[in-house]
C-alpha cells in the first residue's frame, strides 16, 4: 500500500475541515453587546465611573454614546488588529482601546493619540460591565443622604497661591443622585454626574476629552463642603473647600484679556489648513465685522464653543461677517495641524478659515497677538469692527449645562454682532478716489 506523506495527510484534513465548516475561519469577532455599560477608570487609588450605551450589533453599525447626567456625545466604532475595539474621541486625539474578555467585560486603556513625548505617555486603564447604569451606587444600595446639596457653591483651592482661581458648582439633588457643572474662568466642565451618600458625594465627568472626578464630605451645618478633592485625568488634582453662597460668581470673562494701552486693534498672521499664510489685514476682511475664537483641539471648551459658532456663521456669513479660528495644538507642527483641525472643520461643517498657531500654551498665544496684555485661556474670542478696531473680548466659554450663563453669553453675543454689523462699511464707496456721501 502506497503510504502518504503526513504533511499532504495534514493539508487534505485541513482542507476538508474548511469546506464542511465554511464559517469556521470567518467566525464573528467578540463585540460590544447592544444597551447600557458602566465602567470604571483606575486613578491612583480612586474610581472614576462612567457610561455609556452602545446601539448596534456590528463595528460598521454601531454607536458609542458617553452618557453625563442629559448629555449624550456620539463617537464610532473600528475593530483593529483582529479583536482590538477602537473607539476615536472625535476631535481629540485620544480612543478607548479595549477587548471583551472570557468573562463579558470590556476592558482596555484609554489612552492620548498625540504624538508628542509630552502626552504620549497619559493613560487610563479601564474595566466595564455590560447591562449596568449606575454611577457611583445603585439605589438599593444607597445610603440615605445628610441633606439636599442643590444650590450654588463657592469653591475656593487651598493653595499657598494667592493667584489660585476659584470655581462656582451648580448642583441640582434628587434623592441621592447629583448632576452639576463646575464653572471656572476658563470655561466649564460640562455636565457631570454622581451620588450623595451620607454627609459624602460624588461627581464623575468623561465626555471624550480628560476624565473628571470630584468628591467631598458635608460639614455639620450642611452648609459648607470640607475634605473635598477633584481630579482631572492624571493631569492635575487639587484639593478644595466650598460653601454655599447664592450670590458667588465668577471673575467677569468680559475684562480679563484686554487691549494694552496705545491699541485699538490686534495684528496677526498665521499658515492656514494649506500653509497659505493668512492675515487680519488681507482683502478678505476689509469693511466686515470678524470673529476671532483662539482654540485647541484638546480644549472641551474650545470645541463646544465652535459647536455655537459654526451654525452660527452658516446662517449669518451673508451679513457682512467673517470668522477665524485660530488653533494652538499639542504638538507645533503644521502637518499634524492639519490632521487635528481639519478633523475639526469636517465634524463641525466649518465654514470658515481655520489657522495654525502653535504649540498650546497660552504664553505663546500672548506673544503671537501683540496688543494683548495676556491668553487667560482657551478659547478666547475676539471681535473686530468692520474698521479692523478690536471691539469685545471675550474669555473661556459657559455651555448649555450653565443655563442662564449660557442664555447670557448667546444673547449679549448676538446684540453686539447685530450692532456691529448694523454699523456703516467705512471702505465703502472709497475705491478708485470716490467718497462716500452722507456716512
Amino acid at each position: 500500500m502506497r503510504k502518504i506523506p503526513f504533511q499532504s495527510l495534514s493539508k487534505a484534513f485541513i482542507l476538508s475541515l474548511s469546506l464542511a465548516s465554511p464559517t469556521l475561519a470567518s467566525e464573528p469577532k467578540p463585540f460590544l453587546k447592544e444597551g447600557k455599560w458602566r465602567g470604571e477608570f483606575k486613578l491612583n487609588e480612586k474610581v472614576l465611573p462612567f457610561n455609556f450605551e452602545v446601539k448596534g450589533k456590528t463595528a460598521e453599525t454601531a454607536t458609542f454614546s458617553l452618557i453625563n447626567g442629559s448629555r449624550r456625545d456620539h463617537f464610532k466604532v473600528k475593530v483593529i488588529e483582529g479583536d482590538s475595539i477602537y473607539v476615536k474621541m472625535n476631535t481629540y486625539d485620544a480612543a478607548l482601546v479595549g477587548k471583551i474578555q472570557e468573562d463579558g467585560t470590556f476592558s482596555g486603556v484609554y489612552k492620548s493619540l498625540v504624538p508628542n513625548p509630552r502626552f504620549n505617555g497619559n493613560r487610563l486603564s479601564f474595566v466595564a460591565e455590560y447591562g449596568k447604569s449606575y454611577r457611583f451606587v445603585q439605589d438599593n444600595h444607597a445610603v440615605k443622604p445628610a441633606g439636599d446639596i442643590s444650590g450654588k457653591w463657592n469653591i475656593k483651592i487651598i493653595s499657598k497661591d494667592p493667584n489660585a482661581a476659584n470655581s462656582v458648582a451648580l448642583l441640582e439633588q434628587k434623592g441621592n443622585k447629583l448632576t452639576g457643572v463646575l464653572m471656572t474662568v476658563v470655561g466649564d466642565t460640562r455636565e457631570l454626574e454622581g451620588n450623595v451618600v451620607g454627609n459624602e458625594f460624588f461627581l464623575s465627568g468623561f465626555s471624550g476629552p480628560s476624565p473628571y472626578l470630584i468628591q467631598g464630605k458635608l460639614g455639620e451645618d450642611k452648609k459648607t463642603i470640607v475634605e473635598g478633592e477633584y481630579n482631572i485625568g492624571v493631569y492635575f488634582s487639587q484639593k478644595y473647600e466650598g460653601a454655599k453662597e447664592k450670590n458667588v460668581e465668577l471673575p467677569d470673562p468680559y475684562k480679563l484679556t484686554f487691549l494694552k494701552e496705545g491699541y485699538d486693534r490686534v495684528d496677526f498672521s498665521f499658515p492656514d489648513l494649506n500653509g497659505k499664510t493668512v492675515s487680519i489685514k488681507d482683502e478678505k476682511y476689509k469693511g466686515k465685522v470678524v470673529i476671532v475664537e483662539i482654540i485647541g483641539t484638546w480644549c472641551p471648551n474650545c470645541t463646544d464653543q465652535t459647536r455655537f459658532l459654526s451654525p452660527w456663521f452658516s446662517q449669518n456669513k451673508h451679513r457682512g461677517v467673517e470668522a477665524i479660528a485660530v488653533g494652538f495644538e499639542q504638538k507645533d507642527d503644521l502637518e499634524y495641524a492639519k490632521y487635528t483641525l481639519g478633523k475639526l472643520k469636517d465634524f463641525y461643517k466649518i465654514e470658515y478659515d481655520i489657522l495654525f498657531g502653535g504649540i498650546a500654551d497660552k504664553k505663546v498665544a500672548t506673544e503671537k497677538f501683540p496688543g494683548l496684555n495676556r491668553m487667560a485661556a482657551f478659547p478666547t474670542t475676539i471681535i473686530y469692527d468692520r474698521s479692523g478696531k478690536v471691539r469685545e473680548i471675550y474669555t473661556g466659554y459657559t455651555g448649555e449645562i450653565t443655563d442662564k450663563y449660557y442664555k447670557n453669553y448667546v444673547k449679549k453675543f448676538n446684540k453686539v454682532l447685530d450692532e456691529l454689523i448694523a454699523e456703516p462699511n467705512p471702505f465703502e464707496g472709497k475705491e478708485l478716489g470716490q467718497v462716500s456721501v452722507g456716512r
